[in-house]
């Protein structure tokens, strides 16, 4: 009788068994120290030249990074429990810089009920700013830093602006700083409803990948020049659905400047009322492409000049007014258009109405006012 005992036999034999199971499992690696063969790094393939185009790409990114700013705003609230005042993080952005004199250009919705900013350089210093304007239509703001600034971004044209030609968008998504995204310009003139008062108009379509905190910074076309203000995005989900839109660079060029010099912008208006829906079903059932006048506001553009509004006659009847066909030569199909015409003067700015009044075409100068 074997003087082991069966707990004694079991033990044993998982010994045996954990033992040959480790030498099976280092075998691999006994075998390789034998013939040398040890692990080590793979060879590197030589990658050969970039591309043309990369090339471009990163050399566009270096020379323009540097001008694009992060923008992080401070909101003053009260605290409940204390009543004392206190300041809170309330959101992120992005901008760039315009020109020399340190001024630094965003969206208005960036800065919205904020009561203070700051703005950081890619260099690491930041800096409080201090507002100088704001267009809110527009979703346009201007600040400024008193700093050594970094050089400003070399403006282009949005008006030949062709659906199909590469864009590039830099600026800040989700807190991550000098982040580039490509793509092209998928449609022009696009209007954005961005709240129940408040559209967007004449905007460029894209599908670089904006996401939020790239508001504010800049499109650039594939010269590096701006072409546009990152503004918005179309997505369900709020993260990038290949729908971006920025506005043009022609209309930031003209409101810019105004900000700079008087801290607002002033749109100039012919002072007579439409609407869209009445004008479409008017348009239609007439055969008549332009801009029908419902009502002309008392001591306006339009009634110094003589504009005729639409009218009810006395047995409940509709007479029809004056229908701008276009301003400076530019035809106007619709409110939209006449918005978009008008958008390029100044107050005080005198325009030349082709106007159908009687089933006859005049011309008609005005002066525009300030819109109220």
């Amino acid at each position: 009788m074997s003087r082991w005992s069966f707990p004694a036999r079991l033990l044993a034999v998982a010994a045996t068994a954990l033992l040959l199971m480790m030498a099976w499992q280092t075998f691999p690696l006994i075998q390789a120290e034998l013939l040398g063969l040890r692990a080590k790094p793979r060879d590197i393939t030589p990658r050969g030249d970039l591309a043309a185009d990369e090339k471009s790409t990163i050399a566009l990114f270096e020379s323009r990074s540097g001008s694009v700013v992060f923008i992080t705003t401070v909101q003053q609230s009260v605290n409940p429990w204390t009543g004392n005042a206190q300041q809170e993080r309330s959101g992120t952005g992005s901008g760039f810089v315009w020109d020399e004199l340190g001024h630094v250009v965003t969206n208005y919705h960036v800065i919205e009920g904020a009561t203070e900013a700051l703005v950081s350089l890619t260099d690491g210093r930041s800096f409080r700013a201090a507002l100088v304007g704001a267009s809110p239509e527009n979703d346009l703001a201007v600040l400024v830093i008193g700093v050594d600034r970094p050089k400003p971004l070399p403006v282009g044209t949005s008006a030949d602006l062709k659906v199909g030609q590469k864009v590039f968008a830099i600026g800040n998504p989700f807190g991550l700083s000098s982040t580039l995204t490509t793509g092209i310009v998928s449609a022009l003139n696009r209007n954005l409803q961005v709240t129940q008062e408040r559209t967007l108009s004449g905007l460029i379509q894209t599908d670089a990948a904006i996401n939020p905190g790239n508001s504010g910074g800049p499109l650039l076309d594939s010269a590096g020049r701006l072409i546009g203000v990152n503004t918005a995005i179309y997505s369900p989900s709020g993260a990038s659905a290949g729908i971006g839109f920025a506005v043009p660079v022609d209309k930031v060029n003209r409101i810019v400047p105004r900000l700079i010099a008087s801290g607002r912008y002033v749109s100039p208006s012919l002072g007579i009322r439409t609407d869209a829906k009445a004008n479409e079903a008017l348009a239609s059932r007439l055969g008549v492409a332009g801009v029908f006048v419902l009502d002309v506001e008392q001591d306006s553009a339009a009634e110094k000049a003589g504009l005729i509004p639409a009218r009810l006659t006395r047995d409940g009847g509709f007479a029809l007014g004056d229908v701008v066909l276009a301003i400076d030569g530019q035809a106007v199909d619709s409110p939209d258009d006449m918005t978009r015409a008008l958008e390029s003067k100044n107050p005080g700015d005198r325009v030349v109405l082709r106007v159908l009044r009687n089933r006859k075409t005049i011309e008609v100068r005005v002066t525009l006012d300030v819109a109220r």
